[in-house]
This record gives structure tokens, C-alpha cells and sequence, in this order.
């Protein structure tokens, strides 16, 4: 009989690392749905602004962007309102900022009454700086002028 040390084989040692594998795939499959659905996200108002050659940016930091649909709803950012909720919202913005730009854009299918009406609105709230946005054009071949 021998009497001796019991020789153990070597087993594989646990593995202590993280498989980063299956995490970056996660992570680009994320940014690939993410990079699709941002543009569709952006604005879900669709207006059909009326088009000017002489329409710039304003170059105001304190606004707030009031929109007129084409049929007729009133969109306070891309929020729609109902009438009431919506005076109250422009009442307590020039509460708070009397300054305040707002940037009005209406679609071109609208009339010019309804416009006009939401302008004396907008006044009633206290709020008489009103930029009119449009969508730039570039500037259209001059006929030739004969002499």
C-alpha cells in the first residue's frame, strides 16, 4: 500500500469576464431603432407654409410657436388646443414673460379672416410681438425687361 498525495486533475478555472458580446449587439440594435424613429418624431404638424423670397430666421430666444391647421385647430407648440384652454395658455405665457415673441405659422389653405381673428386673440392675451413664419423661396428668374 502506498500512501501518498491524491494527485487532482486541473479543471478549467471559472471564467471571470464579462461576454461584452450580446451587450454591443443590444446597444446597435437600439441605435439602429433609434436613428429610424427620431426623424418621424420631429413634427408630427404637417403645414403648407406660404412661400416668400425675403422669409429669414428670427433670431429671438424667447418664442412661442402658434400654429393654425388647415382646418382650422389651433396648435399651441405641437400641442392641439381646444378655444378656451388656449386663451388660458397664452394668458398665463405673457403673465409670465411680457416680452414674448410668438411665431405664428398658418397653413396658406387657411383664410385670412381666421388669421386675422387669431391675431386679435393673441393681442388679447397680452401678447403683440407676432413674427409671421414662412417657408423660404429662392429667388425666381426675372424676365428679361424690354427697352
Amino acid at each position: 500500500m502506498a500512501f501518498g498525495r491524491l494527485e487532482r486533475t486541473a479543471q478549467p478555472q471559472p471564467m471571470s469576464d464579462i461576454n461584452m458580446t450580446p451587450l454591443i449587439d443590444v446597444m446597435l440594435v437600439l441605435l439602429v431603432i433609434f436613428m429610424i424613429s427620431a426623424p418621424l418624431m420631429s413634427s408630427s404638424l404637417q403645414l403648407e407654409l406660404p412661400k416668400s423670397e425675403a422669409a429669414t430666421t428670427s433670431e429671438s430666444t424667447a418664442f412661442v410657436a402658434v400654429a393654425l391647421g388647415p382646418d382650422g385647430r389651433l396648435y399651441l407648440g405641437d400641442e392641439s388646443l381646444e378655444d378656451a384652454a388656449f386663451d388660458a395658455r397664452l394668458r398665463e405665457r405673457a403673465a409670465a414673460q411680457p416680452g414674448l415673441e410668438v411665431q405664428l405659422r398658418a397653413d396658406q389653405a387657411v383664410p385670412y379672416g381666421r388669421v386675422a381673428a387669431l391675431i386679435g386673440r393673441l393681442q388679447l392675451a397680452g401678447l403683440n410681438r407676432i413674427a409671421f413664419v414662412a417657408q423660404t423661396q429662392a429667388p425666381a428668374e426675372r424676365p428679361a425687361t424690354a427697352r
